[in-house]
């Protein structure tokens, strides 16, 4: 998923920066803010919402492959209509993510962007939750994952490739490619080792609170460091 929010689109631009949603602009993992909602809105079961809250305990250890287990815990969307998600996004932006937003997290958006920089948020978070922070961040592009939709309803699986580890480096290398900008001109600001991959393949990358392991690859290659507070 790729959307365009800013209004000189067209203008050129200096480079790109690159920004992951979940715990680097807020300190929020949205998707568990999505399950809890869900399961207030009865629109998730009493086991569904164990089985997320776990999945998302094997994720945080490392214990499963972490695509595997981010596929897996999309499955309770299953047969939620489109339009209830939309709502249940936008109110969890709202309630959740958007009081959680680092306030160093707006002001490295507005000195890029103040450097004549494209903003683009760059995460597995779903379409409408990366929308809404777009929009009140004046972020002018997101690429994100989307959920297949069938008949109006939720099937339960990801429209193509979920933005995540490896995806997300596909990704950024391919909008760098259409905005005629290299990727070693870009910033790519991350928290976890799931986004090394995209850390990688920038000139500019940064770690924002990194877990243990980024922190540890991050140490070694001399990347950037920053500790942001909530």
């Amino acid at each position: 998923m790729e959307t365009t929010f800013s209004k000189d689109r067209n203008a050129p631009k200096n480079y790109i920066a690159f920004f992951d949603l979940d715990q680097t602009i807020a300190n929020s993992i949205s998707g568990k803010a999505l399950a809890r909602g869900a399961f207030r809105k009865g629109l998730l079961t009493h086991w569904d919402l164990v089985n997320a809250i776990i999945l998302s305990l094997v994720f945080r250890l490392k214990l499963k492959d972490p695509l595997k287990i981010i596929d897996d815990m999309i499955g309770w969307v299953k047969g939620i209509p489109e339009e209830s998600m939309s709502e249940l996004c936008t109110e969890v932006f709202h309630e959740v993510l958007l009081p959680s937003v680092y306030k160093e997290a707006i002001a490295e958006i507005e000195f890029h962007k103040a450097n004549n920089a494209k903003t683009v948020i760059l995460s597995s978070s779903l379409t409408t939750v990366c929308q809404e922070m777009a929009r009140h961040l004046n972020i002018d592009d997101i690429i994100c994952s989307e959920l297949e939709v069938k008949n109006g309803y939720l099937t339960g699986r990801p429209l193509g490739h979920l933005c995540f580890g490896k995806e997300k480096a596909i990704r950024l290398k391919s909008y760098c490619e259409k905005n005629n900008i290299s990727p070693s001109d870009t910033w790519f600001y991350g928290d976890s080792i799931s986004d090394f991959p995209a850390l990688d393949v920038v000139g500019n990358p940064v770690c924002v609170n990194p877990d243990k392991k980024l922190k540890k690859t991050a140490q070694k290659r001399g990347w950037k460091i920053l500790s942001w507070k909530a």
